[in-house]
Parts: structure tokens; C-alpha cells; sequence
């Protein structure tokens, strides 16, 4: 039974619609009272549900005539019917797809006159040092162009060494370019970067990563933990790569 509880959870059954649904296999054609009952969920609720599960293809009912009233009874579908649902809700959603798609460039243009909002997420330790790499890599995974811009800081490169040690593999690997100006020694070239320098003698308290309209910057707490913060908003991207490619030209000399 637990198996079949979980199957209809999956289907995208609810506990209360589940009860109903079993409860009305195991007890034949009832009325809604016979099925709240049995199922424990009270009439309103278990009349509503059994609409639901019409709609679905997985109840039916009819009506029985007496010589002064008529009963509803409710009757559960054969339970195949479950496969007709899934494969009605797959059509539907193949629908639903096609229609969305179909409204993308009015959707996209809402979302550009809107200007949107600026999202920011906080991270911290070397877990959440984890994620904002790990975020640069999915990011710049799906962008056209994958180059992003890192302002590097000696002070802080360990942190994020120790938290992802195999990221600079993982980012050859999918084929991510990136340029860097840093900030204190070491920090040498491995594959798909550049680096230049401001200052070979001293780090700086920010490492900054530019890439696919965010701006993450990583730094270390008071009491030596590290601490990131993500910021997606194409206008601070932008202005930051601007700032990023006129220090870069200014370092060839």
C-alpha cells in the first residue's frame, strides 16, 4: 500500500485526495457521505476532491432514483485509467509548452521595461564559497560568450582553493575563458586565463568575480571565516565590466 500512496503522490495526488481515491476503491459506488467517513476528510472537502478526481478521468458517478429522492453515488474509474491521466496531462503540458513559448518575446519584453529588481544571496563558509564558484561555472556554461573578469586577491585565494580545489579543471573543461587583475603574488596562469597585475607586493580585502550579469564578492569575517555575496543585476555587471576592461587596457603598460 505504501507503494502505491507514494505512486499517487507522484501522480500529484495530495494525502486528502489519496484517502478519498482509496478509500472509494476499497468501498464501491458510495455516496460522498459513505466516502467522507471512511476516508476521515469531511463532506465539503471530500465532495470537492471527488470533482477533482472526475476531472482526472479517475471517478465517475450516477444517479439512483427512489420514490421520493435520488442519491449521487461516486464510482472509482479502473484503476488503468491512472496511465490515460498521465499521458492527458503529458499532452497537456506539451500544449501548455508551446503556448509559452509562443509568448516568450512579449514575456521577455515585459521583463526588460520592467527593469528588474536587483537580486542579492548570501553565502557563508567554504560550503557557500562552494556554491558561488560552482555558480560561475553554470553560468558561464550557458552564456554564448565565456569569458568572465575576476579581480584575484592573494589574501583570499586559499579560501577558495581549500573550498574547490578542482575548479580551474572544471572550468577548462567546460571551456571557460577568464581575465584577471590581481592583487599580490602567486596566482600563476593555468589554461583559458590572462592575469595582470596592480600589485605583486600587497593582496586586497575583496575577490570580485564578473560574470553573466552578477557580481559575487568574496572576503573574510572578523573571525576568519569567509563570507560571499551574490548580486544579479545586469547594470551593475555592466558597469563593473566597464570598470573591469579600462583597468585591464591600462595594465599593458
Amino acid at each position: 500500500m505504501a507503494i502505491i500512496v507514494e505512486k499517487l503522490r507522484q501522480f500529484g495526488l495530495d494525502e486528502k485526495q489519496i484517502s478519498v481515491y482509496l478509500s472509494l476503491i476499497s468501498l464501491g459506488p458510495s455516496p460522498v457521505r459513505a466516502i467522507s467517513l471512511k476516508s476521515n476528510v469531511n463532506r465539503g472537502t471530500t465532495y470537492d476532491i471527488l470533482k477533482a478526481l472526475i476531472k482526472d478521468g479517475l471517478v465517475s458517478y450516477y444517479q439512483q432514483y427512489g420514490k421520493e429522492s435520488k442519491k449521487q453515488y461516486f464510482v472509482a474509474e479502473p484503476p488503468e485509467k491512472i496511465v490515460s491521466a498521465i499521458e492527458k496531462r503529458i499532452t497537456d503540458l506539451g500544449a501548455l509548452k508551446d503556448s509559452v513559448k509562443a509568448k516568450l518575446p512579449e514575456l521577455e519584453s515585459l521583463y526588460e521595461k520592467s527593469g528588474a529588481k536587483p537580486v542579492s544571496k548570501y553565502y557563508e563558509g567554504s560550503l557557500g564559497l562552494r556554491i558561488i564558484l560552482q555558480d560561475v561555472i553554470s553560468t558561464m556554461g550557458e552564456q554564448t560568450e565565456k569569458d568572465y573578469f575576476v579581480y584575484s586577491s592573494a589574501d583570499i585565494r586559499n579560501y577558495l582553493y581549500k573550498a574547490y580545489p578542482n575548479y580551474t579543471r572544471d572550468r577548462i573543461k567546460n571551456k571557460i575563458s577568464v581575465k584577471v587583475i590581481a592583487f599580490g603574488r602567486g596566482g600563476e596562469e593555468q589554461g583559458l586565463d590572462e592575469r595582470r597585475w596592480i600589485s605583486k607586493e600587497h593582496g586586497a580585502p575583496t575577490y570580485i568575480l564578473i560574470y553573466g550579469n552578477k557580481v559575487a564578492m568574496i572576503s573574510v569575517a572578523a573571525n576568519k571565516d569567509p563570507v560571499g555575496v551574490i548580486i544579479e543585476d545586469r547594470a551593475l555587471y555592466e558597469t563593473q565590466k566597464m570598470i573591469f576592461e579600462f583597468t585591464w587596457e591600462k595594465l599593458k603598460f
